[in-house]
C-alpha cells in the first residue's frame, strides 16, 4: 500500500478484512527517505502479490511519479484519495502549498487547518467580536460555501473515475451516514474500510463480512478534526459539532477549542507572522473581489 495518510487506514482495514494477508503501508512523504529512487522502490514492490497506490506527482521520489511506477510494476492498482470539502468549507491551508512539505505551512491552533473567515477578517483589520459575527448562514451563502457540495461531489467522482474506481454508489452510501470526513482530506474509518473491501474483492479475495470501524481505532481521529458549523449542519440535515480538535498526544486527552478560543488563538498566531507569510489563494481572491470584501467591512 503506497499513499498518503489515508493509505495507512486502508492498509489497517485490509489487515482486518484479510487476516491471513500481510499488508504493509509506505507513506508517499517518506519515499525518498526510505528508498532514495524509483529503482529501489520497484525492487521492493516486485516481491508483493498486489500493490495498491494513490497517485503521487514527481518530486516525492527520484525517477518519476505514480504512473512511472505503474508502468514498471504491472500488479499495481491505483485507487482514489477521498477529498470532500462540503462539510468543512471554511477550512484552508496557509503558506507555501507548492513546496510539498508540511513545514511550508503556517501552523494553526490545531495543526495546519485555518479558518478562511478568521484569516480574512484579521487581514482586513476586524476585531474578535466582529469576526465571530461572520459565522452565519447568510455569510456562508455569500462566500459560496454551499456551492462546495456540488463542486466537491463532481471533483471526487471525476478523480475516482480517472483511476477507474467509480465512487458513485459509495458516496451515496456515505452521505446517508452524515458527515463522513474529519477534515477535507481525512475520511472517517468506515470510508477507508469500504475502499479496502473493494480493493480486496477486485484482487480476487473474499474479505470478512464485518464493519472495520467495530474492530479498529480510527487513527485519523487522532489528527485534526474540524467542526461542522451549525449553519452547515442545518443546511445538510446532519448533527452539528462545534469544537475544533487538535492532534492528540499519546495517552492524553485531545485539545478542544470553541469558536471564540480558536479565532483568538488564530489571531495571536497571525500577529507573530509577517503578512507576506499569510499566503492563501482563497483569501487573495476574496480581497480582490469588491462584493466579497464588503462582507469583511465590519
Amino acid at each position: 500500500m503506497v499513499g498518503n495518510c489515508q493509505a495507512t487506514g486502508v492498509a489497517q482495514a485490509l489487515s482486518v478484512l484479510l487476516p491471513e494477508a500481510r499488508v504493509e503501508a509506505v507513506l508517499v512523504a517518506n519515499l525518498r527517505q526510505e528508498f532514495g529512487d524509483m529503482d529501489r522502490l520497484v525492487r521492493r514492490l516486485e516481491r508483493c502479490e498486489h500493490v495498491f497506490s494513490h497517485f503521487f506527482p514527481e518530486g516525492f521520489l527520484a525517477g518519476g511519479n505514480a504512473h512511472t511506477l505503474m508502468d514498471r510494476v504491472p500488479r499495481m492498482r491505483l485507487f482514489p484519495t477521498v477529498v470532500f470539502p462540503a462539510f468543512h468549507p471554511d477550512l484552508v491551508y496557509v503558506g507555501d502549498l507548492k513546496s510539498l512539505r508540511r513545514s511550508g505551512l503556517v501552523a494553526s491552533p490545531i495543526g495546519s487547518s485555518h479558518s478562511a473567515i478568521a484569516l480574512c477578517a484579521y487581514l482586513e483589520g476586524l476585531d474578535l467580536a466582529a469576526t465571530l459575527k461572520l459565522y452565519t448562514d447568510a455569510v456562508f451563502e455569500r462566500l459560496g460555501y454551499y456551492d462546495l457540495w456540488g463542486e466537491g461531489t463532481e471533483f471526487l467522482l471525476r478523480t475516482a473515475r480517472d483511476v477507474e474506481f467509480d465512487l458513485s454508489a459509495d458516496l451515496a452510501r456515505w452521505t446517508r451516514r452524515g458527515c463522513f470526513m474529519h477534515v477535507i482530506n481525512h475520511p472517517k474509518l468506515h470510508v477507508l474500510g469500504d475502499l479496502a473491501r473493494r480493493l480486496a474483492r477486485e484482487a480476487g479475495y473474499v474479505p470478512l463480512d464485518l464493519r472495520v470501524e467495530d474492530y479498529l481505532a480510527d487513527a485519523l481521529l487522532e489528527e485534526e478534526v474540524w467542526p461542522v458549523h451549525g449553519a452547515i449542519a442545518e443546511r445538510y440535515g446532519i448533527p452539528a459539532s462545534e469544537p475544533y480538535r487538535g492532534k492528540s498526544r499519546p495517552g492524553a486527552a485531545p485539545v478542544l477549542f470553541d469558536r471564540e478560543s480558536f479565532v483568538t488563538e488564530s489571531f495571536a498566531i497571525y500577529a507573530r507572522r509577517p503578512p507576506e507569510e499569510l499566503v492563501c489563494a482563497r483569501i487573495s481572491a476574496w480581497r480582490g473581489n469588491r462584493d466579497i470584501r464588503a462582507v469583511f467591512s465590519g
